[in-house]
């Protein structure tokens, strides 16, 4: 509706619409596609026959139909769990992940550099999920016990059901969906997962990312010691599956996600010596021989001592005797102290890359195991360690921000099954380790405990970023440096009355109830910070944008964002602080609807004025 503001998330059906319209526009046509154009367009590049490769199951009707499905919530600030709340770059929230990925869509599209997540694995005791969260944001504030109801019983999806991978795949496809929406071009997602459902997660992952960005998938030795009551095997690693929002398909295009080299280990870099004082520094000697046999390459070299030294046998040497002879004379060939050796060829420590190039076996000597991970647990909130089978180690995640992410860039990253929070404390750990500027935004599901110190799971989650935060500050305050924040939102219902469509074909009076109610649509027991950051979130703006109050003609007006957008939420309105906002040099303004209390005329003419200086006036 014209100058109302969109309290719905993201509509991805109208996103997808928009997008060929764009690219091909003839075959829109008063908001619907014509597939038969589509077709004519597309030309051979159209799956036509009817045994077609792909990823199927019951259920992924429904799954996309959730993808497709706003949500009408928000995310209301909880300022007193929160750290440094003003100036905090960092976020927590609590809720449904599928929710909240959808409300994330308008603040967050296109602008997340990394995303890690660690979703159930579907072993059949860990996949615990609230019954009918299909159906949405009801369900959860059922599950959560912020509206009265039967309650939300929690089922375990064992593995005698019918449809274990079903449930899963259902589960994790939307939510997958809406993420690949909120990468850069430049971003890259990493997944862990065991051989339970890795199949079914690559085949789900190249029908939504494309499997052309398919990056790589990575094994982790998660554990130490064997399981000696195997039935089988005793499993010892899981898979991390890497995919990037636009891969490259050479290392020469501009576009799409770098990987950054690991650093050198001190272990490396002590191999590297330099026993004769060469000015160019330290350096270690490497094999000249090679395996590929070339006759030309095959010939007598003299050593200072004298001796003549062939390639062994069935080699040849490295490079040709023009080349070798420049070596040799640019002090690049070793032969020993005393003049008398095979020829080694000398590498530079400072002629080396500046890191290794990744590889995919991560050893938990470099990565920690899970082991390690309970052990970081325990020793911040001791007795938690028990409520997680598999947690991640600090270390492992930190080796992914070190690929995917730098520290002179301010990259977000997001975790959404977020768990004990692992991943903020990593993107805190890896900022301190290398100057880095990253922030996280980590979303995870209120799920109940069995600990009375923390009773649900979104508890410890806030409690451990807490303790973490707190000792680092403590160091950075010493050190005169600026101090970490998070800001902690909560998943609830809209802040506003939202029309009841069964009550207009009842009884007269019940349909009178309703349009009184909106004559103030704003719910009574919500506060203005409730509202602010549902219209922050609902106008596109992030969750860290900053908020500044300012007197404009005597009433309170809100600047957002450094002035990006202004709210006024004072009830009545008084003209003059409405023209009063003309002259403060913001494009975006937005009211409360019952604050004009039926004065059409003073709307109209407040639009009209804001409408001829370049300002979208709203009201909600």
């Amino acid at each position: 509706m014209e100058g109302k503001v969109e309290l719905r998330s993201e509509n991805i059906s109208n996103k997808i619409l928009e997008t060929i319209k764009e690219s091909v526009p003839g075959v829109v046509s008063e908001g619907r596609i014509d597939f038969e154009k589509l077709r004519q367009m597309l030309g051979e590049n159209i799956e036509t026959g009817q045994e077609r490769f792909g990823l199927t199951w019951p259920g992924k009707s429904e799954a996309i139909r959730n993808v497709q499905s706003p949500s009408t919530g928000t995310l209301r600030p909880a300022v007193d769990k929160s750290r440094l709340f003003v100036d905090a770059e960092n976020v927590l929230i609590r809720g449904d992940n599928l929710e909240v990925l959808k409300l994330l869509q308008k603040s967050y599209h296109g602008k997340v550099k990394m995303i890690y997540i660690d979703p159930p694995y579907n072993t059949g005791k860990e996949f615990i999920y609230p019954d009918n969260f299909r159906e949405g944001l009801d369900d959860y504030l059922k599950f959560s016990g912020q509206i009265s109801g039967d309650g939300m019983k929690l089922t375990t999806n064992v593995e005698g059901d019918g449809r274990f991978h079903s449930k899963w795949l259902s589960m994790m496809y939307p939510r997958l969906f809406l993420a690949r929406n909120l990468l850069r071009e430049d971003g890259v997602i990493f997944v862990s997962i065991d051989d339970n459902e890795v199949h079914n997660l690559r085949s789900i992952m190249n029908e939504i990312f494309g499997e052309e960005n398919f990056i790589a998938n990575i094994v982790w030795q998660k554990k130490y010691s064997p399981q000696n009551d195997a039935t089988y095997f005793s499993d010892m690693h899981d898979h991390i599956v890497v995919y990037a929002r636009h891969a490259k398909m050479n290392k020469s295009e501009d576009t799409g996600w770098n990987r950054n080299l690991l650093p050198r280990t001190d272990e490396q870099n002590q191999r590297y010596k330099n026993p004769d004082n060469d000015p160019r520094g330290p350096w270690k000697a490497a094999d000249l021989s090679v395996k590929t046999y070339s006759k030309s390459y095959d010939y007598p070299i003299t050593t200072p001592s004298g001796r003549i030294v062939n390639p062994p046998n069935g080699r040849c040497w490295a490079t040709s005797r023009e080349r070798m002879e420049a070596l040799i004379a640019d002090n690049r060939i070793w032969f020993g102290t005393d003049g008398n050796n095979v020829p080694a060829l000398k590498k530079f420590l400072s002629e080396v890359q500046g890191g290794n190039v990744p590889v995919t076996w991560w050893k938990r000597e470099d990565c920690g195991d899970n082991q390690e991970a309970k052990q970081e647990l325990k020793n911040l909130l001791p007795g938690v360690d028990t409520i997680f089978d598999t947690p991640k180690p600090v270390r492992l995640i930190q080796r992914m921000l070190q690929i995917a992410t730098s520290p002179d860039e301010e990259a977000i990253v997001l975790d959404f099954f977020a768990g004990s929070g692992t991943t903020a404390q990593a993107v805190l750990a890896q900022n301190q380790e290398d100057g880095g500027n990253r922030k996280f935004i980590l979303v995870q599901l209120p799920e109940p405990t069995d600990s009375e110190s923390y009773p649900t799971v979104s508890d410890i989650m806030e409690e451990r970023v807490r303790k973490v935060v707190d000792d680092y500050n403590r160091v950075r305050e010493d050190n005169g440096e600026s101090l970490y924040g998070f800001r902690v939102f909560s998943l609830d219902s809209s802040s506003f009355k939202t029309w009841d469509n069964s009550q207009v074909s009842t009884a007269t009076h019940a349909l009178e109830d309703q349009l009184r109610l909106f004559v103030d649509n704003v719910k009574p027991e919500r506060t203005k910070e409730d509202i602010l950051y549902e219209l922050i979130l609902k106008t596109g703006l992030p969750l860290t944008a900053r908020i500044d109050s300012t007197i404009i003609e005597g009433q309170e007006v809100f600047s957002i964002g450094g002035g990006v957008l202004y709210i006024f939420l004072e009830d009545p309105i008084q003209e003059k602080t409405l023209f009063g906002m003309i002259d403060q040099g913001t494009r975006n303004v937005i009211c409360l609807d019952s604050a004009f209390h039926g004065n059409d005329n003073l709307k109209t003419n407040i639009r009209l004025r804001m409408q001829t200086a370049g300002i979208a006036f709203r009201t909600v």
